[in-house]
């Protein structure tokens, strides 16, 4: 699959001077649940609206959506509305009962896009559609996985194609609910810039407070757009009641966004940007030459550890030195996740070379 500027031209019909909303509650639970909604929804930015109709949960006993009879509420929101509407797909049965209900939007879930052979099944299911698909970034951090549920699609012909950003499972604790992982969203965009990506802020934070927050970080990397779970009444929605925000919420959030520009051709901007990524080049190679300078210590530790025949891995001068880090990163304006995430790169890489001396 190659970027191609065909792949925007779905996004760009819609004819929006604002990024793309998704927008509508984690389940259809109820008929009157989901035309309250929409229509609550209907005169506001929100392009598609999107309702749960099948819930994957975790473990056995939850919610797990109330199935077909939601499709026929989706398709009465739309008559009523005009709203496009929108569901996950997991299934080549959700598949085909999504196009009978002539639904405009699917996407393919984040739990499906780490199973190579649910997506072939579902490409396989909707060859050839009209309809948008979007895919989710899988469960793990593997932007190899994610591409190639886009590709399995792309091959079926399918070409109204978009990935969302949903923040990927970690057994660390962490303020989110799914860490964001910025940099693999990052490198999608460099890859394919005209693929649209879309955030989903209510699965990264699982908390509706955090849903402005990472929603403008977001627009701030060019993302073309988001899809918020939003709920009348959110605390005592039948599944993800914690991250789900009321349609008033959403509009103050779409209202209070800044949109960036892509850039600024001036005089002054251009001036200014050369002079300190100028700065930047240079602090980088300082980084690089320190790191390797590390390194070279971390080479004369393994030699000494072999010779004593001690064992590599020390845990407690390891702990002692990543809290060390953490309160020195703090005094320098560093989050703990950041220094957290670059001290074990930099640990990893320490016991590889340790390991080479002990091999060698």
């Amino acid at each position: 699959m190659e970027n191609k500027k065909e792949m925007r031209k779905w996004l760009d019909d819609f004819n929006l001077n604002h990024p793309l909303v998704i927008a509508g509650p984690c389940s259809a639970e109820t008929e009157d649940q989901v035309l309250k909604i929409a229509h609550e929804l209907k005169d506001s930015k929100v392009s598609v609206f999107r309702a749960g109709i099948w819930k994957p949960r975790t473990r056995p006993g939850g919610f797990e959506g109330v199935g077909e009879i939601g499709l026929k509420w989706l398709q009465k929101a739309k008559k009523e509305t005009g709203l496009l509407m929108g569901t996950e797909v997991a299934t080549a049965a959700h598949c085909k009962l999504a196009l009978e209900h002539d639904i405009d939007v699917l996407w393919v879930g984040a739990r499906t896009t780490a199973n190579p052979f649910a997506v072939q099944e579902i490409a396989d299911t909707l060859k050839g559609t009209d309809k948008i698909v979007l895919v989710k970034n899988p469960v793990n951090p593997d932007l190899a996985l994610w591409l190639g549920g886009v590709e399995r699609l792309h091959m079926a012909g399918i070409e109204k194609l978009g990935v969302i950003h949903r923040g990927f499972s970690t057994y660390e604790k962490t303020k989110y609910r799914n860490i964001p992982e910025w940099q693999i969203a990052i490198e999608l965009q460099n890859k394919f810039p005209d693929l649209p990506l879309i955030i989903d802020p209510s699965h990264i934070t699982g908390d509706r407070k955090m849903i402005f927050e990472v929603t403008q970080e977001a627009l701030d990397l060019n993302y073309d757009g988001m899809i918020i779970e939003t709920h009348y009444d959110p605390d005592n929605a039948w599944s993800d009641a914690a991250q789900q925000v009321t349609p008033d919420a959403l509009k103050k959030i779409i209202k209070d966004l800044t949109i960036r520009k892509t850039d600024d051709t001036t005089d002054q901007y251009t001036q200014k940007m050369t002079k300190l990524r100028a700065n930047i080049d240079v602090l980088d190679a300082n980084l690089l030459e320190l790191l390797g300078k590390r390194m070279k210590v971390a080479d004369e530790i393994g030699q000494v550890k072999k010779d004593a025949n001690v064992a590599i891995l020390q845990n407690n001068r390891w702990n002692e030195i990543l809290g060390k880090m953490i309160l020195e990163g703090e005094k320098k304006g560093l989050t703990e996740e950041f220094v957290l995430r670059m001290f074990k790169a930099i640990h990893q890489e320490s016991i590889g070379h340790q390991e080479k001396i002990f091999n060698a």
